[in-house]
């Protein structure tokens, strides 16, 4: 028999705070989490801003046994370790990390989380090409050199910060995790990817418990100059970010990088009710879709996308008239804006006119794999019976007729649906109920 999946712990961490709790106050107060970059001088590139999140120290957030490990850690490691600890905390869970004596089976507790393609720190990088360049022509790479010189320059754990599954890595190993784990890397729609899978391992009864999400930062040189690359990136509002991202806005000039994650704990139901837990949410309906249109656009149709919400729902058994809200993609690109309204109509119809919609990429940037805090966005307002801000979406493309305010509103909120789609055409959606 399938079983039932609610959600009972979230963690966050993103421009707007650190922790569920900061996340979603500041998310329906509407503060803007995007400045001027300042992990790096962005003065070369034509887009300076970005999302970045707030100033911590990674030993707060770790075992004192486990603080020597953090040296391994990329800033995208350090982003996921902080979100799972705030997710254990909410969900009430001794793990490992806490506690000589857990109050989980570790073997019965899975993980799945989405990551980013982790750019390396240049300044790790430099010392070793220094010494590798080539003497004919000392702006070329010579490869013997580096295999001979340049890679002693680096620490012999240098790659353990780099790899995509060391984020699941490091979770699991904190908290003691030995059920089914596994690392998505489906650029946005990693974490929706993510948890969808962790979804279906709990409903088969391979796991009890599985934390699930994603997250990555882009606020690096690399990660702003491929963005930049792929014409993603506003480069008209260095002076105004609070005004930069403007989902489904005729206005928007374009998205903007940024940093953090959101992670889910998923629980068996009759596990959860056994123990007590807090339920925020029951999650209903997965579905993910694909198509090959290119690597650099959305499918314009949005054909696709709509058939992973179309197909979501189905898994879930409801139609689009049951859905309260809706925490779309939104980046603000309006080329990628349209195309995903037309995916939106195509699922939902008439109903979307109705529906109510939190694009809240306007306030956090985009996240790429750490997309799963849209996916908190929507667990907490399904919870809170709020519906986010749309802060910056004030003229609507195409003239469609969209259920949005600039300020958060009170409503009743039985069922919410969260979608994304990623450059490549991976589209991934969630459908949530109220317990």
């Amino acid at each position: 028999m399938t079983k039932r999946v609610v959600i009972t712990g979230i963690g966050v961490v993103s421009p707007i705070g650190i922790g569920a709790k900061s996340f979603w106050d500041h998310l329906i107060d509407g503060k803007i989490g995007i400045a001027r970059i300042a992990h790096f001088d962005p003065g070369g590139f034509p887009c300076q801003i970005g999302g970045a999140a707030p100033a911590f120290k990674i030993g707060d957030f770790v075992p004192k046994s486990y603080r020597k490990a953090t040296k391994v850690m990329a800033r995208d490691i350090e982003l996921a370790v902080i979100a799972a600890d705030d997710a254990f905390k909410d969900a009430g869970i001794q793990s490992k990390a806490y506690t000589e004596n857990p109050s989980i089976d570790g073997k019965r507790f899975g993980c799945n989380i989405g990551a980013g393609l982790i750019s390396a720190e240049l300044n790790e990088l430099t010392a070793a090409m220094t010494t590798s360049r080539s003497d004919e022509n000392p702006n070329k790479l010579d490869l013997l050199k580096w295999g001979r010189d340049g890679m002693g320059q680096l620490t012999p754990l240098w790659l353990l910060k780099y790899l995509p599954n060391m984020l699941a890595c490091h979770v699991t190993i904190i908290h003691g995790l030995m059920g089914p784990s596994n690392t998505i890397t489906c650029s946005d729609a990693s974490s929706h990817l993510a948890i969808g899978e962790a979804f279906r391992t709990v409903q088969r009864g391979k796991a009890e418990l599985a934390i699930c999400g994603g997250a990555e930062s882009k606020l690096n040189p690399m990660g702003l100059m491929r963005q930049t690359l792929l014409k993603r990136l506003t480069e008209t509002m260095n002076d105004s970010p609070a005004e930069a991202v403007r989902p489904f806005d005729a206005d928007a000039s374009g998205s903007v990088v940024g940093e953090g994650g959101g992670l889910l704990i998923l629980e068996e139901f009759e596990h959860a009710k056994k123990r007590g837990a807090k339920i925020d949410a029951e999650l209903i309906g997965f579905a993910a879709t694909q198509d090959t249109y290119t690597v650099t656009q959305p499918e314009p149709s949005g054909h696709s996308y709509a058939k992973a919400i179309e197909n979501a729902l189905k898994d879930a058994k409801i139609g689009g008239n049951e859905v309260d809200l809706l925490v779309p993609h939104g980046l603000g690109i309006v080329a990628h804006d349209r195309a995903e309204l037309k995916g939106l109509k195509q699922s939902l119809g008439n109903e979307l006119n109705r529906i109510a919609m939190g694009p809240i990429k306007a306030q956090i940037s985009n996240l790429a794999a750490g997309c799963g805090a849209d996916a908190a966005a929507a667990v907490l307002a399904l919870h809170h019976g709020i519906v986010p801000p749309a802060v910056n979406t004030k003229k609507i493309i195409d003239d469609a007729t969209l259920n949005v305010d600039t300020h958060a509103r009170n409503q009743k909120i039985n069922v919410a649906v969260t979608s994304v789609y990623s450059l490549g055409g991976q589209n991934a959606a969630l459908v949530l109920r109220k317990v």
